[in-house]
C-alpha cells in the first residue's frame, strides 16, 4: 500500500507492508500445554520422593511454556513502514522488537525473492556473521537494506519490491 502526501513543498511516499505465520500459533499452543502441566503438576501431584524435584519440573514447565508462547507470538507477524525519514520495523502485536533505521543510515535497498528460515537459523529476530540482521516471520520474498560497511538488514514482507521503490524513492528526496 503506497500513499502520498505533501511534505515541506516535497512528495514524500510512505509504503507500509507486512507479512504473517499461522504457523507460529501452533507453537504457541506448545508453550500453553507445557504451562498447564506445570500447573497441573503443582496442583494434583502425587509426588513422593520429595519437594525438589516438583518444583524443578513446576517451574521449569511453567518457564519452558512463558518462553516459548512470549518467543513465538512476538513473530507471527511483522509490520514495516518506509517514509522519508525512516525504515522501521515492527513485530508482534506490541510492536516489540522493534527497529527503526533513518533513511540517513541507508545506503541502498534490494528485493529478496526468497528469504527462508532455514537460512537463517529459524523464526524471529536473527543475526548471522555473513548476512547481518534479519526479521524472518515466513519463508518468502524479503527487503534487504543496506546499512553501509557491508552491514545489511533483511525482513520478510509482502510487497518487498514496494518497500525497495519507496526505500529508493526516500534516498532520492535525500540527496543533494
Amino acid at each position: 500500500m503506497t500513499d502520498a502526501h505533501s511534505d515541506d513543498a516535497r512528495t514524500a511516499h510512505v509504503w507500509t507492508g507486512h507479512a504473517s505465520n499461522r504457523l507460529q500459533w501452533l507453537l504457541a499452543a506448545g508453550g500453553v500445554a507445557c504451562v498447564a502441566l506445570g500447573i497441573e503438576l503443582a496442583v494434583d501431584s502425587s509426588y513422593t520422593t520429595g519437594l525438589a524435584p516438583l518444583v524443578m519440573a513446576v517451574v521449569g514447565c511453567i518457564a519452558v511454556g512463558l518462553l516459548v508462547i512470549f518467543g513465538t507470538i512476538a513473530f507471527t507477524h511483522v509490520r514495516v513502514r518506509v517514509d522519508h525519514d525512516a525504515v522501521e520495523v515492527r513485530c508482534g502485536h506490541m510492536g516489540v522488537p522493534r527497529r527503526r533505521i533513518p533513511i540517513d543510515e541507508v545506503s541502498g535497498a534490494h528485493f529478496a525473492p526468497l528469504v527462508s528460515p532455514r537460512g537463517w537459523g529459524g523464526w524471529g529476530y536473527r543475526w548471522r556473521p555473513e548476512k547481518g540482521t534479519a526479521v524472518v516471520v515466513r519463508r518468502g520474498p524479503g527487503l534487504v537494506v543496506d546499512l553501509g560497511n557491508g552491514r545489511h538488514f533483511t525482513v520478510t514482507v509482502d510487497d518487498a519490491e514496494g518497500a525497495v521503490k519507496a526505500i529508493r524513492a526516500s534516498l532520492k528526496l535525500r540527496s543533494p
